[in-house]
């Protein structure tokens, strides 16, 4: 079938003039509010450049909007349930953990951590649900009767570490609104949801903060060598400490935690003498931000600290693409949620997932991606962007792993094709004005959720993210350069 499309919010293509115009603008006010990144290529600490953005809001169907967002504490209290169970991520993980060394660096560290007795039970969550709408789905005209130009949507993946776009997001829905009443479009701007992902997320912090009941401590951003992201990252620390001047951030990479915190005889993790209270990566989701021995010992002593982490490495552990795919197994669900209407919502918004283990099942996959790799994404356990297969890319690296253990650190996953919007993507450096061209989104919803093993204490949806990828692309990260910033325009259909 041809890929459906969802109409603009306004008409389009767009009168060369008025475009011009309300670009430039909206430039300025990109980086005169934060709509900003760190230039890659032509690094320099003092230059802010804008972040991709899309000109205009792209549609999402309102009532698929409102049940992602009435899902994801469902979502969240299944991924803390799986975080917490040390049986069902031992057997989902072992086969990876032979050939994934990353993986396996982070499951020792969790081993080791449990043996010795954990120190703080309390884990802090700050999750990212990244869904996009199915548009290939049989039943849209043969068994619902609808005939919409998409099914429902489907998850691409949870996000439990590093989960971005909290300031980004919101501001995306700012510039936007900028954008729309400039172009005389104010009215329409009700269709597009309110968005404090930031708030939400920094109050899940700063509760954290509280609940470790320490005055006078510390909350450390885990930050990269070099932050390409960093209004996105910044602006966390500016709102928990507007929010709450008793609150002191403090950035620092592992390797500076390694060399300058230490354990004292509580387990308190002490930096500049001061006890750690909540420990929130912004970095040590892959393998390249581990580069020697150093910053693993750092892992290992905020892992064994009484501080806060968000996320715990169990979390991390659990937000990895083998236990997506193990939770799609008939029964896993069930295991965590009971035979419930919970698990049934939670089953219908998962795509096709396939292991690709030495058994009966994992050899089926690997013949069917051979066979027909177009439909398929091919998935390490990684978390960044920039990292899946597709394509001929899958039938090749399929047949190279065909008799090596090495495919079993990888998930097969059905590729969803989603509706198509036209649309102007706003790029620094970029001509102006930009081509109209066609665009597909992924959204993500924000979640927090804090607890220990047996206590729940907060749990709830706290705000959404849009991506803009052009159509054609198959990676659609912005921090990795490949997507753009957006927001969704409700439609009711």
């Amino acid at each position: 079938m041809s890929q459906a499309r969802l109409a603009s919010c306004v008409p389009l293509p767009l009168e060369n003039k008025v475009l011009v115009n309300v670009i430039e603008k909206a430039k300025d006010w990109a980086l005169m509010h934060g709509v900003g990144m760190r230039d890659r290529k032509h690094f320099n600490k003092d230059v802010i450049q804008i972040a991709p953005f899309v000109l205009l809001p792209s549609p999402f169907p309102r009532t698929e909007f409102m049940k992602a967002v009435e899902l994801q504490p469902v979502l969240n209290e299944l991924m803390h349930k799986v975080a917490h169970d040390d049986q069902f991520l031992e057997q989902t993980l072992q086969n990876a953990l032979q050939v994934d060394e990353f993986t396996k660096n982070l499951y020792d560290i969790w081993v080791k951590v449990r043996n010795e007795g954990i120190t703080q039970p309390i884990s802090l969550g700050m999750l990212r649900s990244d869904i996009m709408l199915e548009s290939r789905c049989p039943h849209t005209e043969n068994k619902c009767g609808k005939h919409t130009p998409y099914c429902s949507w489907k998850q691409v993946e949870i996000n439990s570490i590093a989960s971005g776009f909290g300031h980004l997001g919101p501001v995306s829905r700012e510039i936007q609104s900028y954008i729309l009443r400039s172009m005389g479009y104010g009215d329409i701007i009700k269709n597009m949801p309110e968005n404090r992902a930031l708030s939400g997320l920094c109050a899940g912090i700063i509760e954290a903060y509280d609940l470790f009941g320490v005055p006078d401590s510390l909350v450390l951003f885990v930050v990269e060598e070099v932050s390409y992201n960093i209004c996105d990252q910044r602006f966390h620390e500016f709102h928990i400490t507007e929010a709450r001047p008793d609150i002191m951030v403090i950035r620092k990479t592992l390797c500076e935690i390694y060399e300058e915190t230490e354990l004292n005889d509580k387990k308190q993790l002490l930096l500049e003498g001061k006890p750690v209270a909540v420990v929130y990566y912004r970095s040590g989701y892959e393998p390249a931000q581990y580069p020697s021995s150093r910053e693993w010992d750092a892992r290992l002593r905020v892992e064994r600290s009484s501080a806060i982490k968000c996320p715990s490495i169990h979390y991390q552990l659990a937000g990895t693409k083998k236990v997506q795919q193990a939770l799609a197994i008939p029964g896993a669900l069930e295991k965590f949620m009971g035979a419930g209407a919970s698990s049934g919502r939670v089953r219908d918004i998962f795509t096709g997932l396939y292991s690709l283990d030495f058994d009966e099942a994992g050899e089926r996959a690997l013949e069917m991606a051979i066979a027909d790799a177009e439909r398929f994404v091919l998935k390490p356990q990684r978390e960044g962007g920039g990292n899946n297969l597709y394509g001929e890319d899958v039938r090749e690296a399929l047949l190279r792993m065909r008799h090596s253990r090495e495919r079993a650190a990888y998930i097969l996953m059905e590729r969803i094709l989603p509706p198509l919007v036209s649309g102007y993507v706003v790029r620094p450096g970029a001509p102006v004005p930009p081509p109209l061209t066609d665009l597909v989104s992924e959204l993500g919803i924000f979640g927090v959720i804090i607890g220990t093993k047996d206590k729940i204490y907060s749990n709830r949806q706290v705000g959404h993210m849009l991506r803009t990828k052009l159509a054609d692309a198959n990676e659609g990260g912005v921090a990795a350069g490949l997507g753009a910033l957006d927001s969704p325009y409700l439609l009711d259909m």
